[in-house]
C-alpha cells in the first residue's frame, strides 16, 4: 500500500496547512469537490461579491430619498454570476495543479479503513488506498436538507448550488432564518426577485443579541414576505412551480426553492470509527486544545470539528495545526475565547462576545450602552433610522460584548474586537484616541460613553444638538 508522510483531507483552510516547512515530505491532498473549499467556491467570498452587487442595486432604488432620481434598467444575472466564478474557478484549478506538481492529489471522498489508513472513492470510479504518518482532517461540512424537502422529489437549491443558476427566479422561497438565509434573501431580493422566508423560530437570526434580532427581523419584513413560527409540512410541485404547505395551512408557490436550514459536518462520510477518531453527538470531530483527535497522529480543524463554523476560525486553527505539526515539542493552542462574526445583508451586522441575554442568563452584573446611527452626523447623512451600536460591559468597564447593525457594521466592530483582545476597557478606549468627526465611528464612541459611569457623557448628535 502507498505510504505518505502527511495526508490532508480537504482543501479549504486545510490547503494552507502545508507550506515550505513541509517541502521535504511526501504529502497527499484529498478533495471531494472543488479546490479551495466552502469559502472560495460556495461560501464567504462569492456570496459577498453577490451581496455587494445587491447592495449597489438597493442603493440605486433608494436614491430618491437623497434627492437623486435613478432607476435600474436591467439586471444582467449571467454577467453578475460569471464575474464571480470567472474569477474564483481558475484560482481553485490552479491550486489543484500546484499541489499536483509538488505531491499527490486525489479527487474523491476519503474514508478510514483502519488507524491512519484511508481509501478514497475517486470520482472516476476507482479507489486510491494509502497510509500516512500524520493526517489532517479538514473536510468541512455541507447543507442540511430537512425531510419535507429531501423526501419530496421536488427540485431545490442549497447554498452549494444557488449561486450558479442560469436565470434569476421570479419568486424565491427560502426555508431557514439564519445568516445564510438572510444573506441569500438579500442577494436575490436586491436583484429584483420576490422573496418569501419560512422560519420555524419566531424571529430571524435568533441566536444573536436581542436588539439585533428585533431590528433585523423588522427590517427584513419590510423587504420580504416572512412566515416566522411556522414549519413546512409538505413540499410538492415541479421545477418552476414549487409549493410549500405550512403548518397553519398557508400555501406558498414559488418558481425556485432554497433550503438554508443549517449545515452539518462531513464526518459521517468518513468511517471515523475505523480510524479511532471520536466525535461529539452533533457529528463534530473531537479535538483537544492543540487540534489533536482521539487517534494518534490524526488532527482536525475547521467546520468538521469546530463549534464555530466560520472561515476566520478555520484559518486560525490551520495556523495552529501547521505550527504544531512542524514543532511537536512546542505545541500552541486554539484561541476561541473571542470570535467575531459578520452578516452581509442590508442592514449589515457585526458582533462579538456575549449578548445581553447571555449576560442575564449567566447572572453577570453588566451595563449596556446603545447608540443609534441616526444620532451621529454620518448616520444622519445616510438617513439611517435603524442602525445602532450596543456595547456591554462589566461594572469595571471590561468589555463583554459588542453588537452593531447598519452600514459597515462588520468593519466597525473590529475596533471593539481589538479592544477586547487587548484588554482595553470602555473608558480607556474612549479617551485614549481622537475619534474622527464626523465619521461613522462616532457611533462606537458614543455607545462606549453611555456605559461610562464617571463623567464621560455621549457627545451631542444631530438629533440632540438643540
Amino acid at each position: 500500500m502507498v505510504h505518505h508522510d502527511l495526508a490532508v483531507i480537504g482543501t479549504g483552510s486545510g490547503n494552507t496547512v502545508v507550506d515550505e516547512q513541509f517541502a521535504d515530505l511526501d504529502v497527499v491532498h484529498v478533495e471531494a469537490t472543488r479546490f479551495g473549499g466552502t469559502c472560495l467556491n460556495v461560501g464567504c467570498i462569492p456570496t459577498k461579491m453577490l451581496a455587494y452587487t445587491a447592495e449597489v442595486a438597493e442603493t440605486v432604488r433608494s436614491a430618491t430619498r437623497f434627492g437623486v432620481d435613478a432607476r435600474i434598467d436591467r439586471i444582467r444575472w449571467a454577467d453578475i454570476r460569471d464575474r464571480v466564478f470567472g474569477r474564483f474557478d481558475p484560482i481553485g484549478d490552479s491550486g489543484r495543479e500546484h499541489r499536483r506538481e509538488h505531491g499527490t492529489v486525489h479527487d474523491g471522498y476519503a474514508r478510514f479503513t483502519g488507524p491512519r489508513a484511508l481509501a478514497v472513492d475517486l470520482h472516476d470510479g476507482g479507489t486510491a488506498a494509502f497510509t500516512a504518518d500524520r493526517i489532517v482532517l479538514a473536510d468541512g461540512g455541507r447543507p442540511v436538507v430537512p425531510p419535507p424537502v429531501a423526501d419530496s422529489g421536488v427540485p431545490f437549491d442549497t447554498s452549494d448550488t444557488i449561486m450558479r443558476i442560469d436565470e434569476l427566479p421570479r419568486h424565491l422561497a427560502v426555508i431557514g432564518g439564519g445568516y445564510i438565509a438572510a444573506e441569500f434573501a438579500h442577494v436575490f431580493g436586491g436583484l429584483g426577485c420576490e422573496v418569501t422566508i419560512v422560519e420555524a423560530a419566531d424571529t430571524l437570526l435568533g441566536s444573536m443579541d436581542e436588539t439585533i434580532v428585533e431590528r433585523f427581523t423588522d427590517a427584513a419584513r419590510e423587504r420580504f414576505t416572512i412566515h416566522t413560527g411556522r414549519s413546512v409540512e409538505t413540499v410538492t410541485g415541479s421545477a418552476g412551480d414549487v409549493r410549500l404547505q405550512l403548518d397553519d395551512g398557508t400555501e406558498i408557490r414559488a418558481d425556485r426553492l432554497l433550503v438554508a436550514a443549517g449545515r452539518t459536518p462531513n464526518s459521517d462520510r468518513m468511517d471515523l470509527d475505523r480510524g479511532g477518531v471520536e466525535t461529539h453527538d452533533d457529528g463534530r470531530v473531537q479535538v483537544d486544545a492543540h487540534g489533536r483527535t482521539s487517534a494518534d497522529g490524526v488532527w482536525a480543524l475547521g467546520d468538521i470539528a469546530s463549534a464555530h463554523p466560520l472561515k476566520h476560525v478555520a484559518n486560525h486553527e490551520a495556523d495552529i495545526v501547521r505550527h504544531n505539526l512542524a514543532h511537536p515539542g512546542d505545541l500552541r493552542t486554539f484561541g476561541h475565547e473571542l470570535i467575531p462574526a459578520g452578516v452581509f445583508t442590508v442592514p449589515q451586522i457585526g458582533t462579538v462576545g456575549r449578548t445581553e441575554q447571555q449576560c442575564r442568563d449567566e447572572g453577570l452584573d453588566h451595563r449596556v450602552g446603545l447608540h443609534d446611527y441616526a444620532d451621529v452626523a454620518y448616520g444622519w447623512a445616510m438617513e439611517d433610522e435603524r442602525g445602532f451600536c450596543k456595547v456591554i460591559t462589566a461594572p469595571d468597564g471590561t468589555l463583554l460584548g459588542a453588537h452593531l447593525l447598519g452600514p459597515q457594521a462588520p468593519t466597525l466592530v473590529q475596533q471593539l474586537v481589538q479592544a477586547m483582545a487587548l484588554g482595553v476597557d470602555a473608558r480607556r478606549l474612549t479617551e485614549v484616541q481622537h475619534w474622527i468627526h464626523p465619521a461613522l465611528t462616532e457611533v462606537l464612541e458614543n455607545a462606549l460613553r453611555e456605559v461610562s459611569t464617571d463623567g464621560c457623557p455621549p457627545r451631542l448628535g444631530p438629533r440632540t444638538a438643540g
